[in-house]
């Protein structure tokens, strides 16, 4: 076919079908596959979804579909239940309220058939395989069995007593309730795969209606409180039985709270009757209750695990058993001895009952047993804790009375004025034991070096507190407080924890550094032991981080003592004080580890500042000292690592020079600002030729702000003209030199404290507008500026919508 024929043919054609018309089919098209492919990816989630190990694979309900929100069983249960609860309703109500519009003959028809029925139904249902009606009427039966005897105690039984027969009454219906699920196929043993359908209510129940008898029937016999208290361990016993004896894991569970409910009752009141008792016979009868509890939990966790009592229950089961038993022993020592024995005793029942725990006891009780032991541990030493508190910090209440005299004895140092505790002269014992007992007892791995921590902690302890408890005299407790230092020091050397015996060392000896303020010679003599002590110990490896600053430390604060003695005033110790940041500074630069370099800087810049503040009050020693500080800065600042220094010499030489400006009463700013702008902008000319990168705000505008700013506050506070005058014409000079050299730094700075210093000039006047303007005039200019931004707001946003019009027609 030749070009011309197609051409004309396809001028003449007609398309079937029509554009519109194939449009519409391929939207139809296109919008079935879209339906296919979101119901082909519906399809597919749940298809992953059913692939995935969950414990229930249901297919999601069709689109459009509801899923009920309730399901079956669940709403045959709750209508079982309301179904049980009307009919025990109905049945309370007819016995209250209708019972006496019936003779005896028709109430006892009534009760009893009704009762009869609801046990009996229940039989069929089961044969069935009607379960939860079953249980449902079952549990009516069980409340009519209880109206039955309260009917029988109102009618034939009015004046018998009421708590006798509710003892009577619930061991019987525990009895029969226990007979009757049992007949009907209740399991007592683990139930096999083909057992029959059987009630699960009546056992539970019976268990509950088994809490009662004993408690009543001490109650009936007007027991006394320890009778009362054992009717409860014994119940806690029975129910701990069935608890872990039975599988049926309903009754095990209702045994469990019944067991722990009735069991920490009995319990507490027990240890009450122990820690209320008048003498031994009554200890000893709270005693034996308190025994009773603890063989009640050991027992229980001896077997460990069983049903219902996991490894870590039976732990902590067996640590309550073992704090019950360290409680009986306890209170009886408690009740023989005197009272200051009373928590020793304790401490030391906790430490028998741990050499008990042998190799033949089970895992679980072993553990638990010394966690019991542990916390009996850890309460004696919170009770010792007082002590050693005081014993720390009272001597701290010296630094106010300074030299007042050698007290009578140790107590009366460490004391202060502060109450010693009552009973505490068993103190050091029970610290000494809790020491002992943890190196011996502890012998894991893991926690062996902790354990070697906390003996030491408490060694160091007992040593700490035994001068005052035993009210040695002074000397002694200065002479034990510096040997325990001496001894910490020298075991930090052997030790495989030396942190710990630096700190205990570090504290002992701030406590005898305030110990000794109470005479002169003490101060002097212990503060130069001190610093000698912790010198030598600076030498050896490790310890340089905690030593050398502790040495730096009390060599400050015996020059303080020092000039103290001497008589000198405190700017001149200032002087001795001194000695010591030079004595650093070379120490740092000898010292080979870092945390032992910075230490030393730090004590030395703190003994430092500890000497400008000695010299607050003389101005002209203040300005030496700062001086020398600055001094001692810049052979610091000599070292590669320390160049920063060199900034803080000098800050400290500027600080020194203003303040001897200050001595000689100049008042004018720009003698301060200039020794400081001068060799800054000459380092800034130096950077700048040395390396061009650095840009004009970096090498000019310090030293620039430095002087010009304070000029430009004393500018505007003096009312004469020769100060404004003479700023403007330097920043005159500074803004034509930044012009003529093109630097910002200059051109910016000095142009705008030009302008300042103008306005300084002008102020007065702008003064006589504002105040010649009406007063209406400023809110009118600030609802002009706020008119003039919402226009201009609402303009930018006419234009953002007429630009999406534009892009939205462009589609």
């Amino acid at each position: 076919m030749s070009g011309g024929v197609t051409r004309t043919t396809l001028r003449t054609m007609t398309q079937i079908p029509s554009p519109a018309e194939e449009l519409r089919l391929l939207d139809t098209e296109l919008r079935q596959l879209d339906a296919r492919r979101a119901m082909l990816l519906t399809r597919r989630a749940w298809l992953v979804h059913a692939l995935q190990p969950t414990p229930a694979r249901t297919a999601p309900p069709a689109p459009g579909v509801r899923r009920p929100e309730a399901s079956a069983p669940g709403v045959q249960n709750a209508l079982l239940l309301l179904g049980g609860i009307l009919l025990a309703v109905a049945a309370v109500a007819f016995t209250l309220v209708g019972w006496g519009h019936l003779g005896i003959a028709g109430r006892s028809l009534v009760l009893g058939a009704v009762t009869l029925a609801a046990l009996g139904a229940p039989v069929p249902l089961l044969r069935r395989g009607l379960r939860s009606t079953a249980e449902a009427l079952a549990g009516t039966g069980l409340v009519l069995t209880v109206l039955d005897a309260y009917a029988l105690y109102a009618v034939a039984l009015p004046r018998t007593d009421g708590v006798g027969y509710a003892a009577l009454a619930s061991t019987a219906l525990a009895a029969v309730w226990a007979a009757y699920g049992i007949a009907l196929g209740a399991p007592l043993r683990t139930a096999g795969p083909g057992a029959r359908a059987s009630l699960r209510l009546p056992l539970p129940a019976a268990v509950v209606a088994a809490q009662l008898p004993l408690l009543l029937w001490a109650v009936a016999a007007s027991a006394g409180a320890y009778a009362v208290t054992a009717a409860l361990l014994v119940t806690a016993a029975l129910d701990t039985a069935l608890a872990l004896r039975l599988p049926v894991r309903s009754v095990r569970a209702v045994a469990a709270v019944g067991a722990y409910g009735l069991g920490g009752w009995g319990t507490l009141a027990a240890g009450w009757l122990s820690w209320t008792s008048a003498g031994p016979g009554a200890a000893a009868r709270a005693a034996a209750l308190l025994l009773l509890a603890a063989s009640i939990a050991l027992t229980a966790a001896w077997g460990a695990p069983k049903p219902g009592l996991t490894t870590n229950t039976a732990t902590g089961v067996a640590t309550a058993g073992g704090l019950i038993g360290v409680t009986a022993f306890g209170g009886l020592l408690r009740a023989s001895l005197p009272g200051e024995w009373t928590v020793p005793g304790h401490l030391a029942c906790a430490i028998a009952l741990l050499a008990v725990a042998g190799a033949g006891v089970p895992a679980p009780v072993r553990r638990g047993i010394a966690l019991a032991s542990g916390c009996v541990g850890a309460l004696a030493v919170a009770w010792a804790l007082p002590v050693v508190v005081i014993t720390l910090l009272g001597p701290a209440g010296r630094a106010g009375s300074v030299w007042s005299g050698a007290p009578e004895n140790a107590r009366d140092a460490v004391t202060n004025g502060l109450p010693w505790p009552a009973d505490a002269v068993t103190a050091p014992l029970v610290l000494a034991l809790v020491a002992a007992v943890l190196v011996v007892a502890v012998r894991a791995a893991a926690w062996r070096p902790y354990a070697l921590a906390c003996a030491l902690t408490l060694a160091w302890a007992t040593a700490l507190v035994l001068p005052a408890t035993l009210e040695l005299p002074y000397a002694a407790a200065l002479s034990v407080h510096g040997l325990v230092t001496a001894a910490l020091l020298g075991y930090a050397r052997r030790t495989v924890l030396p942190p710990t015996a630096l700190v205990l060392a570090l504290v002992t000896s701030l406590g005898l550094a305030f110990l000794a303020l109470a005479s002169e010679g003490a101060t002097l003599t212990v503060l130069a032991a001190l610093t000698v002590l912790f010198a030598a110990a600076a030498l050896r490896p490790g310890h340089g981080p905690v030593a050398a600053p502790a040495a730096l430390g009390y060599a400050s604060a015996l020059a303080c003592a020092t000039g103290a003695s001497l008589g000198l005033q405190p700017q001149h110790t200032a002087l001795l004080v001194l000695v010591v940041p030079v004595v650093a500074a070379l120490l740092a630069a000898r010292a080979e580890d870092v945390p032992t370099t910075v230490s030393i800087e730090i004590t030395g810049a703190l003994a430092g500042l500890l000497a400008v503040g000695l010299t607050v009050a003389e101005p002209a020693l203040l300005a030496t000292v700062l001086a020398l500080c600055g001094l001692i800065a810049s052979g610091t600042a000599v070292r590669e690592d320390r160049r920063a220094a060199g900034y803080a010499a000098a800050a400290l030489f500027v600080l020194a020079s203003w303040v001897r400006l200050a001595s000689w009463d100049v008042g004018s700013p720009e003698a301060y600002t200039l020794p400081v702008t001068v060799p800054a902008l000459l380092l800034g000319a130096f950077r700048r030729r040395s390396d061009t990168s650095v840009s004009s705000w970096t090498a000019y505008a310090p030293g620039l702000s430095v002087t010009l700013v304070p000029s430009l506050f004393a500018a505007w506070g003096d009312a004469q003209w020769p100060r404004p005058l003479l700023l403007g014409a330097a920043v005159l000079a500074v803004t034509l030199l930044g012009a003529r050299h093109r630097l910002q730094a200059p051109l910016v700075l000095g142009g705008a404290v030009l302008v300042l210093d103008a306005l300084h000039e002008l102020a007065p006047y702008i003064v006589q507008v504002v105040d010649a303007l009406p007063r209406w005039t400023p809110p009118a200019l600030a609802g002009l500026v706020l008119l003039a931004l919402g226009a201009t707001y609402e303009q930018r946003i006419r234009d953002a919508r007429r630009v999406r019009e534009v892009l939205g027609r462009m589609h």
